[in-house]
């Protein structure tokens, strides 16, 4: 099964690992920008792009998954 996933916290990394120990083919993850964090407000990547990243699946950060150009770069990546 081909797979776009979306998502971001911590509680989604055990779906996306569930896909992946199943061997589906996942084109991408869809997750939110990374973010400052800490006393040194360094950026951070989310639990799930860590994840996707591990794996090396493609990472998709779209200041809003809604936007116009996002969802036609999707189609266009997935020939849609």
């Amino acid at each position: 099964m081909k797979i776009v996933f979306m998502g971001t916290p911590e509680i989604a990394v055990p779906c996306l690992e569930k896909m992946i120990d199943e061997k589906h083919e996942i084109l991408g993850v869809v997750t939110q920008p990374d973010k400052p964090k800490g006393r040194g407000k360094k950026l951070a990547m989310s639990p799930v792009k860590e994840l996707a990243v591990k794996h090396d699946i493609d990472v998709y950060q779209p200041k809003r998954a809604r936007d116009e150009e996002f969802i036609n770069e999707i189609k266009i990546y997935l020939q849609i």
